[in-house]
């Protein structure tokens, strides 16, 4: 199997194709050990046997422009993704009875443990699976760069991890040698939900969104500022403030730093990962909740994805609105923040207009 990427980093009109044609990618042992080194990563939600933290060091690597809408074909590398038969899937075709069920009930366990007041936060996740027809996963890539300037979107095949697409709005940590930045990324409502009026989401008041989504927003919020401060020499803070993300829009609040020389990327970065965003709060006992509760294991969804050059230009974003592709099949993942005053029925709603994103390229 190849081991290759592609990514565009958002409004960027030119692609970048990696490949590892000797050896394969290294498997980290933790994300600290990924201190000093470079290559191309993709880490999973919580490193396993089964899904290592892998780091391609590349020995091909191609910058070019993304083709014009109308002839988004490209070919490094074969690899068949999934496309249901009817060229206008429904969402019937794989939102299924048996996914709202077994959502319920993993709702149900995580809602007590809120209620009960062992976590301020917790997030869960699901995942649905579309079988069908076979296609062209890199025209799925380009389709998804056109569809989606503003987000990170990356193509990954590894053989430890599988294939996988993504077209996430969300920063892990981005910069070089010292300057860096990152974001608290959380709160969620449909893009229609807001007035015309609302229209520019960066004049949206901060008293236009629910109570619920400025607690789950200052949750994350709080934990970043917390890690961050005793790291940085300067430190800076903008926000909350609204962003689209295609179809939905988010509560968002932007960090920049200087790294003390008395602190490591390595030691950041695992400090920073996996934010209450994707997670909860207490992060430890929130993450382990999740390991022994959760319906699905997560795999590379909500894990980190991106080039890794700490002296030079690291662009790493958190793996949201994903799916995992192989022969005949595509995996969809989407997760959201419970609270007290979460609901089931809203909150797997939510998670179906963030699978929108992956599931409107397979129509």
């Amino acid at each position: 199997m190849a081991q290759y990427a592609l990514y565009r980093l958002p409004h960027q009109d030119s692609y970048t194709y990696l490949a590892q044609t000797q050896g394969t990618p290294l498997i980290i042992p933790s994300v600290e050990a990924l201190d000093g080194r470079e290559g191309f990563v993709f880490a999973p939600f919580s490193p396993s046997e089964e899904c290592p933290i892998l780091l391609m060091q590349p020995d091909v690597v191609k910058v070019m422009r993304l083709p014009v809408a109308a002839d988004s074909s490209c070919h490094h590398a074969e690899t068949a993704v999934c496309r249901t038969a009817d060229s206008t899937p429904s969402w019937d075709a794989w939102d299924s009875d048996a996914e709202w069920e077994d959502y319920a009930k993993d709702f149900a366990c995580f809602h007590h443990e809120l209620t009960e007041g062992h976590f301020d936060k917790i997030v869960l996740a699901r995942k649905s699976k579309v079988v069908g027809e076979h296609a062209d996963a890199e025209q799925m890539f380009m389709e998804a760069c056109h569809r989606y300037p503003h987000l990170f979107v990356a193509l990954v095949s590894m053989e430890q991890s599988g294939t996988w697409l993504m077209a996430t709005p969300e920063i892990l940590l981005e910069g070089g040698k010292q300057e860096w930045k990152t974001m608290a990324l959380a709160g969620t409502m449909a893009a229609q939900s807001m007035s015309q009026s609302k229209e520019a989401a960066d004049d949206t008041p901060i008293d236009y969104w629910s109570a619920k989504n400025i607690e789950e927003q200052q949750i994350v919020t709080s934990y970043i500022e917390h890690i961050l401060r005793p790291c940085s020499d300067d430190f800076q803070m903008k926000g909350p403030y609204t962003v689209h993300a295609n179809n939905l829009v988010h509560l968002r609040t932007d960090f920049h730093f200087h790294l003390s020389p008395n602190h490591s990327f390595g030691s950041v970065l695992s400090q920073l990962f996996p934010t209450p965003a994707v997670c909860g709060m207490p992060k430890e006992k929130a993450l382990q909740f999740i390991l022994a509760h959760e319906h699905t294991p997560r795999k590379y969804y909500s894990g980190f994805v991106g080039p890794l050059h700490p002296e030079g230009h690291t662009h790493l974003y958190v793996t949201l609105r994903c799916m995992q592709i192989s022969d005949g099949a595509c995996e969809l993942y989407a997760g959201g923040g419970l609270l007290k005053e979460s609901t089931d029925m809203k909150e797997f709603e939510e998670t179906k207009q963030k699978m929108q994103t992956m599931f409107a390229l397979l129509r």
